[in-house]
């Protein structure tokens, strides 16, 4: 763990300039700050004109916002990647062993290193799923690990996102925005590419189809349709693959296959990069009251006739309390030590973690299990004792709704403010493609940043933004 103080990225403990921003920082001394507002503004312009948009939930109808994005680059060399990129792989193939053994043998509860409540009693846990071997043996096609880094080698794994990871598009805009508006920085600094990702993605999915597929594999993206948060980049993704973007009422089952409408007629679908939860996906086995899915997928999904991505019943591996227990589930699944630490986490299921964690609230991070977007948080430092004394009420009530973890001094990287550079802190996603055929890392990932001075929430529904995140080549 940290020591507490605030490691700058690109200054280092020390106020020294770190070697991955040699190039830009000689680039940006000889920059006009004047010519670089204009750049900023004619980004922000870029994005409101290609739609670059999120919904933001919560009130009387969903807001439709701007995503802020930053035009100063976040930097990692070659030699941090290669290192962040082995426990990436080791984490999300421990996942994926994960899923295959709790709803197959459950040899982690059987060894002691998993409790049976932990799953049984988990909500993401789907009963439907026990014994189904997914085309491929692949439950997690898509995943985004969310990191922090407190030190020049402290990076640490703040989450797993295994249901529906977000944000990949973002990723991609970013950096077209960069290259269409400083060529000439990425011809002094050799920045690895990564636009290949949607063709990656394809080949990816592809190459998880069902074992009965002829021909080229019919691949398509199921959407909750326009109203959903992650709209934008449903169509974005699947307009950059080159496939079908579908709604639920868009499908049926016809002769054991799921087929979408299109102006030839019904077409067979090998695999469905579905943007719809769990619980919405087929009326016949989960909600009846969905309009969103597709009645009948599950029974044809069973029957090995179709590849549904990410599986169903993923999301429980993004559970925070099923985080707590990942340094083991690694261990258990590859035999090998965790790469990548987690941040120490108190289960408030726990009595003697939650008599902890009420005796210091102020000083921790509080979060329900399943949440996400930053709501239904706790950060203690910056708590007023009002919410402090909420959410101790609510701790009471619901303690196995949540975890609690320490405060971590969050590194920092610049971005363009008025009075020029200034530090602000930030986290990564990586997003990492799974088949049988390997895992695939995309070398950078999604840079969320708070813009707000001394803030915490990088998430954009909470007023972060996003910025280009460069890996050097080596």
């Amino acid at each position: 763990m940290s020591d507490g103080k605030i490691f700058d990225e690109m200054w280092g403990h020390d106020e020294q300039l770190r070697g991955a921003y040699h190039g830009f920082h000689d680039w940006f001394a000889d920059e006009d700050p004047a010519r670089l507002r204009a750049k900023q503004r004619e980004a922000e312009e870029l994005f409101r004109l290609t739609g670059i948009t999120f919904n933001v939930y919560g009130r009387a109808e969903a807001e439709e916002r701007l995503i802020p994005f930053d035009i100063i680059p976040r930097i990692i060399s070659g030699a941090e990647w290669s290192k962040l990129s082995r426990g990436i792989e080791q984490r999300v193939r421990a996942i994926n062993a994960f899923l295959h053994d709790i709803y197959h043998n459950r040899e982690i509860v059987k060894a002691g290193r998993l409790p049976e409540a932990m799953i049984s009693g988990n909500e993401a846990y789907l009963p439907q799923m026990v014994g189904v071997q997914p085309p491929g043996g692949v439950y997690t096609h898509i995943v985004g690990i969310d990191l922090v880094r407190t030190g020049p080698g402290e990076f640490f794994v703040l989450e797993d996102n295994a249901r529906t990871p977000s944000g990949v598009s973002y990723m991609l805009e970013n950096r077209e925005t960069m290259l269409q508006m400083f060529p000439e920085l990425f011809s002094r600094n050799r920045v690895r590419p990564v636009q290949n990702y949607p063709l990656d993605l394809r080949r990816s999915l592809a190459a998880c189809a069902p074992s009965g597929t002829s021909g080229k594999p019919v691949v398509a993206v199921l959407t909750p349709g326009i109203y959903n948060s992650a709209y934008y980049e449903h169509a974005f993704l699947a307009d950059q693959m080159g496939v079908e973007l579908v709604e639920g009422h868009d499908l049926r089952v016809v002769d054991g296959r799921v087929a979408m409408r299109t102006t030839r007629g019904y077409t067979p679908v090998d695999v469905l990069y579905r943007r719809v939860d769990d619980d919405f996906l087929d009326p016949l086995n989960f909600n009846p009251d969905s309009a969103l899915g597709v009645p009948g997928i599950m029974d044809v999904y069973r029957a090995g006739g179709i590849t549904i991505a990410n599986a169903p019943g993923t999301g429980i591996s993004d559970d925070k309390a099923i985080y707590s227990y990942m340094p083991d589930i690694v261990e258990f699944y590859t035999g090998e030590r965790p790469l990548l630490q987690n941040v120490p986490t108190w289960r408030c299921s726990d009595s003697d973690d939650l008599a902890y964690v009420l005796d210091n609230l102020a000083d921790l991070v509080v979060k329900e299990v399943h949440g996400s977007g930053g709501y239904g948080m706790l950060i203690g430092p910056t708590a007023s004792k009002k919410d402090i004394a909420a959410f101790r009420r609510k701790l009471k009530a619901r303690p196995s709704n949540y975890i609690a973890q320490p405060t971590l001094s969050l590194s920092t990287v610049p971005i363009f403010a008025r009075s020029g550079l200034a530090p602000r802190h930030v986290d990564l996603r990586p997003f990492v493609l799974v088949s049988p055929e390997g895992v695939k890392i995309t070398p950078g990932g999604l840079t969320r940043v708070a813009l707000k001075k001394g803030s915490l929430v990088v998430n954009s529904s909470q007023g972060g933004g996003t910025k280009d995140t460069w890996v050097l080549e080596e």
